[in-house]
């Protein structure tokens, strides 16, 4: 199991990154990526926390950290250099905080997060379907979550991504023990969107090839 979307206390999720990881290992999970939210006041709080974490656990602990961010409710405008500066600051996981129907996300984020390569657009709600064939064209994933509210488009995300070909990926968005995705609920999710009983094996083929682009 891998989840590369996963909030901890560093910004609104309820465990210590090392309760978060341990859950998973005992979920049997072999890698997870911290993003926690992070605009222009903590980014260079979060980032290097984070790596500090995965420095860490990552020698005594059979989940992987992948240290990460999540660019969350920024102007569109701002997401180009905040991705950049989250890489040059280490983030091996760059995700946008997409335009979800539940939450008054900035119209234009999704584009701009996918113009900025970013590496996946989360919860991306009732996208463009030209934004979603850009997606495909550059390589930026698409989530399809486990979370309530957000979820309520996988089934209209997962539709369009497979007629324009872009790739899709499962994730939590844990913020609490409770959001932590077992094998069999992940199925279901996955299962949940239509495309087939394959779907969940084939998003988690997404995210070990996501994972391999790792420098």
């Amino acid at each position: 199991m891998i989840d590369l979307h996963a909030h901890s206390l560093f910004s609104d999720g309820e465990l210590l990154p090392s309760e978060l990881v341990r859950r998973l290992e005992d979920m049997g999970y072999s890698r997870v990526a911290i993003t926690d939210h992070a605009d222009l006041s903590n980014l260079d709080f979060v980032i290097p926390r984070v790596l500090k974490v995965a420095r860490g656990l990552n020698q005594r602990q059979s989940v992987k950290v992948i240290p990460g961010v999540e660019i969350t409710h920024v102007p569109p405008e701002q997401i180009q250099s905040l991705v950049e500066e989250a890489r040059e600051l280490g983030a091996e996981i760059v995700l946008v905080h997409g335009e979800t129907i539940v939450e008054p996300v900035a119209k234009g984020t999704n584009r701009a997060a996918i113009l900025s390569g970013v590496d996946i657009l989360a919860h991306p709600g009732l996208i463009a379907i030209e934004d979603i064939k850009l997606a495909a064209e550059r390589g930026v994933y698409l989530e399809i979550s486990a979370r309530q509210g957000h979820s309520f488009t996988n089934g209209y995300v997962a539709r369009w991504a497979e007629e324009c070909g872009a790739r899709l990926v499962l994730n939590s968005d844990a913020h609490s023990p409770g959001d932590l995705m077992t094998r069999q609920f992940a199925q279901k999710v996955a299962h949940g969107t239509g495309l087939g009983e394959n779907a969940f094996e084939e998003m988690l083929g997404n995210s070990r090839d996501l994972i391999k682009k790792i420098p």
